[in-house]
C-alpha cells in the first residue's frame, strides 16, 4: 500500500501485526532494553520492515539506530522513513543519490480527539480542510492533515538537522487526485543562494488507515531551487508523485 504513493525509486516493506521474535539485532536490543512491552514491539516492528525495503535494495542488513530526536539513523548511502501504529508498521529507503529525503505516515482512520486539531493545525488550514462529499465514505481529514504533517516533519529534519513545529508548514490538500501540498513558512533547505519552500506529497485511506507520504526526489529538488534562482515563480514544488 504504501508503495502506492512513492516514486519508483523507493524501496518500501510493511507489516501487518507484530514482528517475530529475534526481529532485533543486538545493538538495537540495548537501546530498547528498559523500554516498555509496546514500544518494544514498535520498535521491533520498523526494523524487520526497514530490513526487508533494504533487501530489495540489495543491501545487508544493519541496525538502525535513533538518533537524538529518534529519528531513524540510516547507513551511508541511504534515506529512509519509518512508521507505525496499532497493528500496523512500514519502512522505506531510498539511496541518498537518487531520493535527497523521506518521511511516511500512517495513523488510524478515526478523526482526532478533541481538541487535538486546534493544537496542530493553523487556522487557515482548519478553514480549508477538504469538505465530504454528500453520500460518500467519509474522510477524518483532520486526521489527514495531522499525519501530512508527520510526513513533512520526517522529511524536513534529516534535511535541515533543525526542527519544524506543527505551525511552521501551512498544509493544503487536493481531494481529487490525492496529493497535499506543505508551503514552508520557515527558511528552507538550501543550495546555493536558493531554498526549497515547498513540499509535495501523497496521501491515501486504506485497510482502515489514513496513510501520507512525502519524497523530495534529488533530480526535482535541484531543478526547484535553480527554477527560483532563476526568476521562477517562488516555492516552485519538488513532486512526489512517481
Amino acid at each position: 500500500m504504501m508503495d502506492e504513493l512513492l516514486p519508483e525509486t523507493v524501496s518500501a516493506a510493511e507489516l501487518f501485526g507484530e514482528a517475530s521474535a529475534g526481529a532485533l539485532l543486538a545493538e538495537e536490543e540495548s537501546v530498547v532494553r528498559h523500554a516498555v512491552d509496546k514500544r518494544k514491539r514498535e520498535f521491533a516492528a520498523g526494523r524487520w520492515c526497514a530490513r526487508r525495503a533494504m533487501a530489495e535494495l540489495g543491501l545487508p542488513p544493519v541496525a538502525i539506530l535513533p538518533g537524538a530526536r529518534g529519528e531513524p539513523c540510516w547507513p551511508a548511502g541511504l534515506v529512509g522513513g519509518l512508521t507505525h501504529c496499532e497493528g500496523y508498521a512500514a519502512a522505506v529507503v531510498a539511496r541518498s543519490t537518487e531520493v535527497l529525503a523521506l518521511g511516511i505516515d500512517a495513523e488510524p482512520a478515526q478523526p482526532l480527539p478533541d481538541g487535538v486539531l486546534e493544537a496542530v493545525a493553523l487556522p487557515a488550514e482548519r478553514a480549508g480542510l477538504p469538505q465530504n462529499a454528500y453520500g460518500a465514505p467519509p474522510l477524518p481529514w483532520d486526521r489527514m492533515l495531522f499525519s501530512a504533517k508527520e510526513s513533512v516533519y520526517k522529511a524536513w529534519f534529516p534535511m535541515t538537522g533543525r526542527p519544524l513545529g506543527f505551525e511552521d508548514a501551512h498544509i493544503s490538500f487536493d481531494p481529487d487526485d490525492g496529493t497535499f501540498s506543505a508551503r514552508l513558512l520557515v527558511p528552507g533547505w538550501r543550495l546555493g543562494d536558493a531554498e526549497l519552500t515547498v513540499f509535495q506529497g501523497r496521501w491515501a485511506v486504506r485497510a482502515g488507515l489514513v496513510m501520507t507520504t512525502v519524497a523530495v526526489p534529488v533530480a526535482q529538488a535541484v531543478h526547484a531551487v535553480q527554477g527560483e534562482r532563476a526568476g521562477a515563480a517562488p516555492g516552485a514544488p519538488a513532486t512526489a508523485a512517481p
